[in-house]
């Protein structure tokens, strides 16, 4: 694959082959003879190949060593995969960093996170029916059956369950039935099919959310679904290393990705659906939020002994 790089990294590059640099820069490659990048199958393997695949192989070249995708079961496999030290960095929604902090504390270190092409650096959770259902409102599902898509997803689960209740919908009384569908794909997908009458999924804005991915690789017709709620704003999902690797390893990691879109812009456009205009650094205090809900959450299950 080739990799493009302007005047100013190859000066970079230059000047990072000072002896004391490279030796630093040697020590976690001799640590470390493959890395290994979660990816949740909570994504369809075919969609997660496309977009995790180029970037494994653009991490190769550009580290000097090889990355492969690790595949997990699921969200909450992502973090047992940290735990384990089977998984040296991979991308976390907010809600299963949250609960990854609760089981690994500072061990599971964030990184960075998106800026969309709008400058936002977060996303909500909608709720979708299609297009030419009767229903405008949360109130019109009454009695209906609703799908979220896993019990660790964010937009999928996390914010939906608890902003429907602060408005005074109890998803458990509220619908007829609750499902995971296992995805967001499945989710909007099921709903596109009649399977159930909406679910919960993700929307950065007018361009980039998981309807418009679905529209773009011809999975649904464009416009068979629409909005009828929105969330409040999300902070992006982090992207993630165990913090027990070598710094210097971690800031590689970083300067790769932050570089991504200049080095390999076909690697980032698969990644990103060209929806992203750059990263910011991300910390533990932009989540705590996130942790709240998770907390009342926790509370609620525990009042209905489930």
């Amino acid at each position: 694959m080739a990799i493009h790089l302007n005047r100013r990294v190859v000066l970079a590059s230059a000047a990072a082959s000072l002896l004391p640099l490279r030796a630093v820069a040697q020590d976690w490659k001799a640590q470390f003879k493959e890395l290994r990048l979660g990816v949740s199958s909570a994504e369809n393997e075919a969609g997660a190949l496309a977009r995790w695949e180029p970037v494994a192989k653009y991490l190769t070249e550009v580290l000097g060593v090889p990355v492969r995708t690790y595949r997990v079961a699921d969200y909450a496999g992502l973090v047992e995969g940290m735990r384990g030290d089977q998984i040296e960095f991979s991308r976390f929604g907010p809600a299963v960093y949250s609960m990854g902090r609760r089981v690994m504390g500072d061990k599971l270190k964030p990184l960075f996170r998106d800026i969309d092409n709008n400058g936002a650096e977060g996303y909500y959770s909608i709720v979708v029916v299609k297009a030419e259902s009767p229903y405008q409102t949360l109130a019109d599902l009454k009695g209906k059956p609703f799908l979220f898509a896993d019990p660790n997803s964010t937009s999928g689960y996390a914010f939906p369950q608890y902003y429907m209740r602060k408005q005074g919908f109890d998803p458990a009384a509220h619908f007829s039935a609750t499902a995971f569908s296992g995805s967001h794909e499945n989710s909007v997908i099921g709903v596109v099919r009649g399977q159930y009458d909406a679910a919960a999924t993700y929307w950065t804005n007018e361009e980039s959310g998981m309807v418009q991915r679905l529209e773009s690789r011809g999975m649904i017709p464009k416009g068979a679904v629409r909005i009828i709620w929105k969330s409040p704003l999300i902070p992006a999902s982090p992207f993630c290393a165990r913090a027990n690797l070598p710094q210097a390893l971690q800031d590689a990691v970083k300067e790769a990705f932050f570089t991504m879109k200049e080095r390999a812009p076909d690697v980032w456009k698969a990644l990103t659906d060209g929806k992203v205009k750059g990263y910011a650094p991300a910390k533990h205090e932009d989540y705590l939020d996130v942790v709240a809900v998770l907390d009342e959450l926790d509370r609620e299950r525990k009042k209905r002994g489930s």
